[in-house]
């Protein structure tokens, strides 16, 4: 304890003494490169106030995000708002979040999305009116559905049957001590017709060592109800056992349809069962005979099943039926939707990516392909004028002086696809409807081939319609957030500079409809669009992004 309080005076002692001889230190710590650079990049201001509105007028500066997140207000909608003129939305006014399972059209959300907008100033881009994916695809295929003949309503269905009055039937057979024959005419229930005769010699040790089978297709479910019907006989008084096997010989279950009694008298035997996992999957009824030696005798058989629902007789609608059909289903969806939008949304993504990959100067289509739930290709059933109607429907429903988009993915990767959409724009025309502007989408990586980036910017600028830049992102070669190095980011952001600097060189300034940045944030792992790349001006913490700096000197310097 004594030593404590040594201690103590000793402190107060030398910090009095401090007191009276304190001289200030000069020193300074600089601050990190890390710190120092972000703080370069969150000195820039927002993005759009690097726009000459003089200079360009018409320019749109986009960005895409969801209806909820600018609805409510939060981060996202006051991010969109400083920076971007213009928004887009990556899915709610696609047919397949606004069509209801009726046909009719789910449009308040939308509604309040336009005022909010109108409010805060900003503009709404209208992504998209005619696509193949991302559509309420059920709907669109019961309208073109088969039309039903007749319905029988609940009732058995036959599965196999035979009565044995020929040699034909291939729906049962029978091992080797089970002997099958027929009886001859008249010998059949009631004297009427014949009979099959199975014939056991001698008394088996087992009574499966010698078996009847009838086959049966398709195999049988768990829960299904099944009846079997026949009549039977033996010489000699006698009973036997069925057994469930998935095929003739292959056992499954030791009862399937109970035990048979039969005596020398013919007489009906009517069994119902209900099928449980022990008896699914069997497609073969085994009717073990071995245990008596005599002559079974079997007639008029007869399996059914019941079908809850009844079997339904159907006719598919002629291919002009559902061209009229399916034009009549876009025609009352872009109505809705445009009728709705229109005070307030100017420009239209009209069709979206109608080009084919492997066949860029021909349509997509989805004939021979296993479509996913929300895709239906339009195209299949209007054909290549299917973007014709589309643009006559957008200039009827829309306002005079809309702006008409065709809007595809991979031009500057394949610039035989971007020759392709410039050819049916051609074709678009030489029907008689007319298409404003052409939208390049352009989802990169930092090792896409720049001399096709520029090349493609030369293909559309010589087409003299609007060019947009729909939809850039920008991921990192296939590496994920977590691999990220600096080096990454620096290759993003001159990325992103290359491509705005090569549009406003190569584009003409008539020519340049603006650019939307259809990732603002880096995308989270569970996201369904380039889950886990870092593709954003911002990380997922909206934090500026050394790309954001690239892309404000980029548009700064080229709005002179």
């Amino acid at each position: 304890m004594k030593k404590i309080h040594q201690l103590a005076l000793g402190l107060t002692t030398c910090v009095a003494a401090s007191c009276t001889t304190f001289e200030p230190v000069d020193f300074k710590v600089d601050k990190p490169e890390s710190v120092a650079i972000q703080e370069n990049i969150d000195a820039y201001p927002a993005l759009k106030s690097y726009i000459n509105r003089s200079a360009h007028p018409n320019f749109k500066l986009g960005v895409a995000l969801s209806l909820a997140d600018y609805n409510n207000k939060n981060v996202m909608y006051r991010l969109a708002n400083k920076n971007f003129d213009e928004i887009a939305l990556g899915y709610e006014m696609k047919h397949g979040a606004v069509v209801q399972s009726n046909g009719n059209l789910a449009l308040d959300n939308v509604t309040k999305l336009l005022e909010t907008a109108k409010a805060a100033g900003t503009s709404v881009y209208g992504h998209t009116l005619c696509w193949h994916a991302n559509q309420n695809a059920t709907y669109l295929k019961s309208v073109i559905a088969p039309d039903i003949l007749s319905s029988t309503g609940p009732g058995w269905d036959l599965i196999t049957a035979n009565d044995f009055e020929t040699d034909a039937a291939t729906n049962f057979q029978s091992n080797a001590n089970a002997v099958i024959s027929y009886t001859a005419a008249g010998q059949g229930t009631n004297g009427v017709g014949r009979a099959l005769k199975i014939s056991n010699a001698s008394v088996r040790a087992n009574d499966w060592e010698a078996q009847f089978f009838v086959r049966f297709s398709p195999a049988a479910v768990l829960g299904e109800k099944y009846i079997l019907k026949m009549d039977v006989k033996a010489d000699v008084a006698a009973s036997y056992p069925t057994q469930a096997h998935v095929t003739p010989g292959a056992y499954k279950h030791w009862d399937f349809f109970g035990t048979i009694a039969a005596t020398p008298t013919w007489t009906t035997y009517t069994k119902e069962i209900t099928v449980t996992a022990d008896m699914a999957t069997c497609g073969a009824i085994a009717f073990n005979l071995g245990k008596t030696a005599t002559n079974y005798y079997f007639d008029n058989l007869s399996l059914t099943k019941y079908n809850a629902t009844g079997s339904v007789q159907t006719k598919e609608k002629a291919p002009e039926l559902k061209k009229t059909l399916i034009t009549s289903a876009l025609d009352k969806w872009m109505s809705g939707m445009m009728n709705v939008a229109k005070p307030y949304v100017k420009a239209w993504d009209v069709v979206n990516e109608p080009m084919d990959d492997a066949k860029p100067f021909e349509l997509k289509t989805g004939v021979g392909k296993t479509l996913k739930g929300d895709e239906f290709y339009w195209q299949d059933y209007m054909g290549k004028d299917y973007a014709v109607t589309a643009f006559q429907l957008a200039r009827k429903y829309g306002n005079p002086n809309d702006i008409l988009f065709i809007n595809d993915y991979n031009l500057e990767y394949n610039l035989d696809k971007c020759r392709g959409i410039i050819e049916y724009v051609k074709y678009i025309e030489s029907k008689g409807a007319k298409v404003d502007g052409i939208g390049t989408q352009m989802h990169i990586g930092i090792d896409s081939d720049k001399t096709k980036i520029a090349d493609m910017f030369k293909l559309l600028a010589g087409t003299g319609k609007l060019i947009k830049i729909s939809e850039l992102d920008i991921g990192l070669a296939g590496v994920k957030t977590a691999a990220a190095t600096q080096e990454h980011y620096k290759a993003q952001a001159e990325m992103y500079k290359y491509v705005i600097d090569k549009y406003f060189e190569i584009i003409p300034a008539a020519q340049r409809y603006g650019i939307t940045i259809w990732s603002p944030l880096d995308s989270p792992a569970s996201s369904s669009w380039r889950a886990d790349e870092p593709v954003g001006l911002w990380t997922q913490q909206y934090v500026r992004k050394l790309a954001y700096s690239l892309v404000a000197e980029s548009v700064k310097a080229n709005m002179k």
